[in-house]
């Protein structure tokens, strides 16, 4: 799902009250299965507003990237993995396996009619991977600019009155690919380089949010009114357009391929990382990576003095979180730290689940 959808889509289905949604395994025992239930699972939940599909699955799961493995829904339904507020959510058991059932209330309570229905939801409504809230301001005031990305940006050619810096209430004249008026940009201002440090590549370039405004004027060069700054905007800084688009229905699994990657760039310039919290990796498509896909943080290891048998030993290396990527280019991605069970820092190591 994204910004583009309509917001309303009907979904046909056999209506018989009971969606089930078979538990592939439940416990590591079982066929050799890493999939463990949660222990303090509970046995009915109601799903509230606010919700997240990583909250919910975490609720069942002790590992909520497994939840393709236990969400196989009714093929007649469009969008199957769609969760609204008020879906029920029922852990049974056959034949001594678990079973995770979705139940549909009635509107008005009670059973639903066991005959074929027609049902409308709203998109809107329907419970996120995880808060847009959280990655929006990133996705609209920037954070990591790729190169071939900046080449493409629009730019500032000059301030009207002739100023050499400019600030909320100054008109921006601007260049390059330009939307109508009314349209909305961010204004950013091209700073420190990334760099891999495993080839010394650099992969982009820390994008620092300046300001935002619309175009009021549309031209070569068009005209946009700075209405919010944090700071000076100068000839040569970039705009980012406002209509962002990122699915937001990603289901949250683990890699196919073996990732093995690090942490290098936080938003907000903090030394240490914590919950929900946007980073950057050096590894991206051309790696096996992917919307949804969840990376375990590995602390590095200190390197201390043996002051038994002399010489240093390189102690080894602690997991320390959970991470999600929601966006991804050939050489990085963008990730959200979803647990962190300790400190998280810039070249911290991520790898894919054991």
């Amino acid at each position: 799902m994204n910004k583009s959808l309509p917001l309303h889509r009907t979904a046909g289905f056999i209506a018989t009250g009971l969606f089930l949604l078979v538990l592939a395994t439940s416990l590591a025992a079982q066929s050799g299965s890493t999939v463990v239930l949660n222990p303090n699972h509970p046995d009915r939940y109601v799903v509230q507003r606010g919700d997240t599909l990583w909250d919910i699955s975490a609720m069942f799961l002790r590992d909520p990237w497994y939840w393709p493995e236990i969400w196989q829904v009714n093929p007649q339904v469009e969008n199957p993995h769609l969760i609204y507020p008020g879906d029920v959510l029922v852990l049974s058991y056959v034949d001594g396996e678990p079973r995770l059932q979705r139940e549909r209330q009635a509107e008005y309570g009670g059973a639903e009619r066991l005959s074929p229905s027609i049902r409308s939801e709203n998109l809107d409504e329907a419970i996120l991977t995880i808060p847009l809230s959280t990655i929006g301001p990133f996705l609209t005031k920037g954070s990591v600019l790729q190169n071939d990305q900046i080449r493409k940006l629009p730019h500032i050619v000059a301030i009207r009155g002739g100023h050499l810096v400019a600030g909320a209430g100054n008109e921006l004249y601007v260049r390059g690919n330009i939307g109508n008026v009314g349209q909305g940009y961010s204004v950013v201002h091209i700073g420190d380089p990334l760099i891999d440090p495993d080839d010394g590549t650099v992969v982009g370039y820390e994008g620092v949010f300046v300001g935002e405004g619309p175009i009021t004027r549309d031209g070569d060069p068009a005209t946009l009114r700075l209405q919010e700054s944090q700071r000076e905007a100068l000839t040569g800084d970039r705009l980012l357009d406002q209509d962002f688009d990122i699915p937001l229905q990603f289901i949250p699994r683990a890699p196919d391929t073996e990732i093995d990657g690090r942490i290098i760039h936080v938003v907000g310039g903090v030394s240490t990382i914590g919950q929900y919290q946007v980073v950057v990796l050096n590894r991206g498509t051309r790696d096996g990576l992917d919307t949804g896909h969840v990376l375990t943080v590995w602390q590095r290891g200190e390197s201390v003095r043996d002051r038994t048998a002399g010489g240093i030993v390189q102690l080894p290396l602690e997991s320390a979180g959970t991470l999600m990527i929601f966006k991804t280019y050939d050489r990085i991605s963008y990730a959200l730290i979803m647990e962190a069970t300790s400190e998280i820092h810039i070249l911290d190591t991520v790898k894919t689940p054991s």
